[in-house]
C-alpha cells in the first residue's frame, strides 16, 4: 500500500530581525519605501507541504510517496534529505534553469513578520501525471500550482484512486467552479475552520453540501481539536494537550500525515481522528515543520497516555 503525496516541496528561510519594524518605518514615507533590515541569524528548514505530510506518514510506518517539482538550481539538498529519510524520489521532478520554492521569513522582536515566497518550480507541477504513479491506493491533493492541484485531482479520478482533497493555501488562487469540480472528484476534503468558511463562500455549499458530496469532510480547529463529518454524524476529536507549544508551522501537515495513515489501514474515525491530533501535538512541540523525531514505540506510548487505550 503506497499513498501519493501531491503538493509542494519548498525551503523556508527563516531570519530574525533584532527589533521592531514599526521602529524603522516612517508611515509618512510609506509611498517611497527603500529600507533593509540586519539579521545575524537564520536558518533553513526543509518544508513544503508534501515534504512534512510524507514525513509524518513515515514517522507511522506508512509507505510514502511524493509527487512534487524542484528547481536544479538548488534540488540536491532536498534530493540529499529524502535519500537520508528513506522517502521515494520516484516522482520528484527537477526541473533545469529552475530554483525549487521558497518562503523567506523575517519576524521582528515583536513578532511581526514579513514574508517573501518564491513558488519556482512549483508553478511547474502539473508535469506530474498522477495517473502514472504504479501500487498507489490513496492520494492526497495539497497547495501546490493551481494548474498542478486541477490536472492530479483528474488523475486519481481517472486512475480510479480515492484521495484527499486539501486546498489550504491553494484555496486563493482556485477559482469557484474549479473548487467545486475538485471537491465532487474527491473522496475525502480536509481544511482548517477559516478555510472552511472561505471553501463555503467561494463554492456556495454549506458544510453539509460539501460532506455530503464526498466520504468525510475534516475541519481542524486549532487548539479545539478537530470535527470529521461523515456519512454516519459528526465525530469531535479533542486536541492533544502538547508538552510545549514551540512552533505551529507544520502542524496541518503532520495531522494530515495521521489522517492518512488512518485511512490507508482503515483504523476507523475515532482512531483515525485521535491519531492525526496526535501526530499535531507531536510536531508542535518542535521548531520547524520537520524536525520532531518520535518513534512508532513513542507515538503508540503518547497515544495510550492521551486517549487511555492502545493504538494498535
Amino acid at each position: 500500500m503506497a499513498t501519493l503525496i501531491c503538493g509542494s516541496l519548498a525551503y523556508d528561510n527563516i531570519m530574525t530581525f533584532q527589533g521592531r519594524f514599526g521602529d524603522h518605518i516612517l508611515p509618512d514615507q510609506v509611498h517611497m519605501l527603500n529600507i533593509s533590515f540586519l539579521v545575524p541569524t537564520m536558518r533553513r528548514n526543509f518544508g513544503g507541504c508534501a515534504g512534512n505530510i510524507a514525513y509524518a506518514l513515515k514517522l507511522l510506518g506508512g509507505e510514502a510517496k511524493i509527487m512534487a517539482t524542484l528547481g536544479e538550481a538548488d534540488a540536491q539538498l532536498y534530493i540529499d534529505r529524502l535519500d537520508s529519510l528513506g522517502l521515494s524520489k520516484e516522482y520528484v521532478r527537477v526541473l533545469p534553469d529552475q530554483h525549487s520554492a521558497q518562503c523567506f521569513i523575517t519576524t521582528d522582536l515583536a513578532n511581526n513578520q514579513i514574508t517573501a515566497f518564491h513558488p519556482g518550480a512549483m508553478m511547474e507541477s502539473h508535469l506530474n501525471l498522477a495517473e502514472e504513479a504504479k501500487g498507489i491506493t490513496l492520494g492526497i491533493v495539497a497547495p501546490d500550482g493551481a494548474q498542478g492541484m486541477r490536472e492530479h485531482a483528474e488523475g486519481f479520478a481517472r486512475a480510479g484512486v480515492p484521495f484527499v482533497f486539501e486546498p489550504g493555501q491553494g484555496l486563493p488562487i482556485l477559482e469557484s467552479v474549479e473548487l467545486c469540480r475538485m471537491i465532487e472528484l474527491a473522496t475525502y476534503v480536509a481544511v482548517n475552520d477559516y478555510e472552511a468558511k472561505l471553501l463555503s463562500n467561494k463554492t456556495g455549499w454549506s458544510i453539509e453540501d460539501i460532506r455530503s458530496r464526498v466520504k468525510a469532510l475534516v475541519i481542524t480547529r486549532g487548539e479545539q481539536g478537530a470535527q470529521i463529518y461523515h456519512e454516519d454524524g459528526v465525530l469531535d476529536v479533542p486536541v492533544v494537550q502538547a508538552k510545549q507549544v514551540v512552533d505551529p508551522t507544520g502542524c496541518g501537515d503532520a495531522f494530515r500525515g495521521g489522517f492518512l495513515y488512518g485511512i490507508e489501514n482503515k483504523l476507523g474515525w475515532e482512531k483515525t481522528g485521535r491519531l492525526a491530533s496526535l501526530m499535531g501535538a507531536l510536531k508542535i512541540e518542535h521548531q520547524g515543520p520537520q524536525t520532531y523525531a518520535p518513534t512508532r514505540a513513542d507515538i503508540e506510548e503518547r497515544y495510550q497516555q492521551a486517549f487511555g487505550t492502545s493504538l494498535s
